[in-house]
């Protein structure tokens, strides 16, 4: 029988310790969002996060009285994005866009994108199936 010395244990240990915060990280797109509870939402982008593992986008949505509301959308995983061009810089603060996506079952102001459009220049962001599509205008 083979005898694991202490420096094994403790890269056991590690991995173990890494693969549950790695699980608990990344969430079941189901899970947050209803894709029963559809919304449109027409804004300007104040900031982008290009973060690992789903890119988040807040854009201010006047309210019916005129007041700004931020709200963060998601977006697919950043590894996909990357792969069709979608990159850090492709939604700047000051765009003007247009999200279609599922609102979130518990936090008011949260959108899973399905089609973001940037009318400007006809820039539209889909995801289609499983894999995001992107169409620069």
């Amino acid at each position: 029988m083979m005898r694991l010395n202490r420096w094994t244990w403790l890269a056991v240990g590690v991995g173990i310790a890494a693969h549950g915060v790695a699980g608990r990280a990344h969430h079941s797109i189901a899970g947050v969002y209803d894709r029963n509870r559809p919304a449109t939402i027409e804004g300007v982008v104040s900031e982008v996060r290009f973060v690992n593992p789903h890119p988040l986008v807040i854009v201010d949505v006047e309210d019916d009285a005129g007041r700004a509301q931020p709200w963060t959308l998601e977006l697919d995983n950043q590894w996909e994005l990357a792969d069709i061009g979608f990159k850090a810089d492709t939604l700047r603060p000051g765009d003007r866009v247009v999200v279609r996506g599922s609102l979130a079952r518990r936090e008011p102001h949260r959108l899973y994108v399905y089609r973001l459009d940037r009318p400007a220049d006809g820039l539209r962001y889909e995801q289609v199936g499983s894999r995001p599509r992107l169409d620069p205008g």
